[in-house]
């Protein structure tokens, strides 16, 4: 993703995030809102440290890319704040708060397949979430409701009722594939759900990484080393 911005801006993304930039651009790692603000970031799973890019002589453009293939969304947090799973910030303007934010509802924590943190997004500017797989955002109006499979909300403005109900039958949780419980999404407000989970995308790949070979004894014969 490219952002193109001028000297007076400042924006920030997590660590690691850069992929190119403009001459012009310079960069330097802080703790965006001291040490407090940096332990709550790590708790969501983001780096103690963000980094923050300005330009000088003109504008400067930044390539960032996220550390999964997926994609990468905007969200504009000057039309009201903004929930998202651990881990999914990747870049904001400089105007952008990010917080932690914690599950209202037990049930949510245990089966909801986000966990007890979440990140929020408040001020004003945008910022940009990255998620694995495809996204599909879905415009909630009043009481409208959806029913999402865990672990696939990506994201979802804080108007927007999140928690947990049975997927259906018993029968159905065993041999349907998709557990007991789905994440349940009551409008009003936006939400954006990702086609394939964090957890799915690792299923997917463990039957293809390299085992570790069990290594053989030493044997040696006279009785000697």
């Amino acid at each position: 993703m490219n952002i193109e911005f001028s000297p007076e801006e400042t924006i920030y993304s997590e660590a690691g995030a850069m992929v190119y930039m403009t001459g012009n651009v310079s960069m330097q790692a802080k703790a965006r809102g001291g040490v407090g603000r940096g332990l709550k970031r790590m708790i969501t799973g983001e780096s103690f440290f963000i980094t923050n890019y300005n330009t000088s002589g003109g504008n400067g453009l930044v390539g960032l890319g996220g550390h999964l293939p997926g994609k990468i969304f905007p969200i504009d947090v000057g039309e009201g704040n903004w929930l998202a799973q651990r881990d999914s910030f990747l870049c904001a303007e400089s105007t952008v708060e990010m917080d932690l934010a914690f599950q209202k509802k037990l049930g949510s924590v245990f089966f909801g397949g986000e966990g007890l943190i979440l990140q929020k997004f408040s001020g004003k500017g945008t910022c940009f979430i990255h998620a694995a797989g495809d996204f599909t955002v879905v415009d909630l109006k009043p009481g409208q409701q959806y029913k999402v499979s865990t672990s696939h909300a990506v994201a979802w403005e804080d108007t927007v009722d999140y928690d947990i109900s049975k997927s259906g039958s018993l029968k159905t949780a065993l041999f349907s594939g998709e557990g007991l419980f789905v994440t349940t999404l009551t409008g009003p407000g936006k939400i954006v759900l990702q086609s394939l989970s964090l957890q799915d995308l690792a299923g997917a790949l463990y039957p293809f990484m390299p085992k570790p070979s069990r290594s053989s004894p030493n044997i040696t014969l006279g009785g000697r080393n």
